[in-house]
């Protein structure tokens, strides 16, 4: 059964009230619909047998419900996952990865679950260019960046579904010069990584452009990492691609992204989250914190899917929340901060 939204719907069936939430919500990231949610005697006493593509039943003792598993195979033949793991505290490092284990089985039954950007909401994104004069201009204090000068800091800028549009929106509020270069991972179909490149790529200052063997990020760069195989930076800041996939279940892996950029880069790589289903991000968020990295978020309002920036806020190591217009205008306050800053240490020195 499909629910109203064309996502298959499940239902689940657990004795504890909280895990019964934990694993609504927990579906829901993924855009699927509950059919049914309530304890084994709800649905034991049930008038008809609710439609679902799959079940989920957590008990706390089995042997307290010894027809429930009877009734189920009886009334259903949709596939029944028996034992799902409790949930851990949400926000924790430990409850998103059973969000994972738990997409891992629900995937295994019902194939891909995550809704990507198709080909034609990319093409549409050709027609937001904004008007010249709306551009911003770079703050006085900050210094314009040497054309194919090496960037010093380096922003992840991490999206799913929604995300195209809001980097471009995100781009398109940034002043040309920036001394700051952007590593973009996205995920998306494989097929239209060349719509996503030719779209932003038309972006004036801030060119979009595919990962290369042994190429070193530069300020004004928009590095698109493929989505096939895993890419990391080698001990002089070059990228290399690695013969193995990204892990997960999703390329490229935001999470692995975070870590490998993070290896070279230090507290000079950060992280934006955009627009996104799932909780891609969520897991590398709170070590990258340590590292001392900005970790900011989309906020929900102004997102396609809000699901994997709130998961990232969960951890709560997000020190910014905003529109894809405000995040580019904190990053630019942030940057003639640390101009200034760095102004003033070198005149105390002298």
């Amino acid at each position: 059964m499909a629910g109203q939204s064309g996502r298959p719907g499940v239902g689940i069936v657990s004795d504890v009230v909280l895990q019964r939430h934990r694993l609504q919500a927990a579906t829901g990231k993924f855009g699927l619909e509950v059919s049914f949610s309530g304890d084994p005697s709800r649905l034991m006493d049930y008038p008809e047998f609710p439609d679902a593509c799959l079940w989920l039943v957590t008990l706390e003792d089995e042997a307290d419900h010894p027809t429930l598993f009877d009734h189920l195979l009886e009334n259903t033949d949709a596939p029944v996952l028996f034992g799902v793991d409790q949930a851990p505290k949400p926000g924790s490092t430990d409850y998103f990865r059973w969000e994972r284990r738990l997409v891992d089985k629900l995937e295994q039954q019902l194939g891909h679950l995550e809704a990507l950007d198709t080909a034609s909401d990319l093409e549409e994104l050709v027609e937001t260019t904004p008007a010249p004069h709306s551009a911003p201009e770079l703050p006085r204090w900050i210094a314009p960046a040497a054309p194919g000068s090496l960037a010093e800091d380096v922003w992840v800028l991490g999206a799913s579904l929604g995300g195209p549009a809001a980097v471009k929106t995100f781009l398109d509020n940034l002043p040309p010069g920036l001394p700051v270069g952007f590593v973009y991972a996205q995920h998306i179909d494989g097929n239209f990584t060349e719509v996503l490149t030719r779209v932003l790529g038309r972006h004036a200052h801030y060119q979009l452009k595919r990962a290369e063997q042994g190429y070193r990020v530069r300020n004004g760069d928009v590095v698109l990492l493929p989505v096939e195989r895993e890419w990391a930076f080698d001990t002089q800041g070059q990228l290399t691609e690695r013969n193995t996939p990204w892990p997960g279940p999703y390329g490229p892996s935001i999470d692995q992204v975070l870590l490998n950029v993070a290896d070279y880069y230090g507290k000079r790589c950060h992280a934006i989250l955009f627009s996104g289903m799932g909780n891609d991000g969520a897991i590398a968020a709170p070590m990258l914190k340590a590292y001392g990295s900005r970790i900011w978020v989309q906020e929900s309002k102004s997102c396609g899917n809000s699901s994997m920036p709130d998961s990232v806020a969960a951890t709560g190591c997000s020190s910014f929340c905003g529109t894809p217009e405000q995040l580019a205008k904190e990053l630019v306050k942030t940057i003639e901060n640390n101009c200034l800053l760095k102004g003033r240490q070198k005149r105390d020195s002298a």
